[in-house]
């Protein structure tokens, strides 16, 4: 089993940084959502990511909700969003990306957040983005 960055995510990067296997691999900026994958085959499953990650958006795989309540202000990325969003990260030496489609939850919103577990494994396995 693997860790699983969900749609939570605004890229800080802080995570990769902290892996000890080095899993997490970022696509590239036009790829959408997911941006940032970890690789099943290399993730030892330590949750050093999990803390660093100032969104809370990584979850064990068999942990991610399919109900999860959003505090009041809670940003995600969403393909079917309009908003874009200037996300501050660490990846490739710092600096700002915006992420094209987000949207703005509010306070006890609920959504699902296991659609993010079917791109992670597309990505390592031939799927969009596979290889890079």
């Amino acid at each position: 089993m693997t860790h699983i960055v969900t749609s939570l995510c605004l890229r800080d990067g802080a995570c990769i940084e902290v892996c000890p296997v080095e899993c997490m691999i970022p696509g590239k900026q036009e790829d959408g959502w997911p941006w940032i994958y970890i690789d099943p085959d290399t993730c030892i499953d330590c949750g050093a990511c999990i803390p660093e990650c100032p969104f809370e958006a990584i979850f064990p795989e068999d942990e991610v909700p399919d109900a999860y309540v959003a505090k009041d202000g809670t940003v995600i990325s969403d393909a079917e969003g309009s908003e874009p969003y200037d996300a501050h990260t660490k990846i490739g030496g710092g600096g700002t990306v915006t992420i094209a489609k987000t949207r703005k939850l509010k306070a006890g919103d609920t959504i699902d957040l296991k659609p993010g577990i079917k791109p992670n494994y597309d990505f390592f396995k031939g799927g969009p983005g596979y290889g890079k």
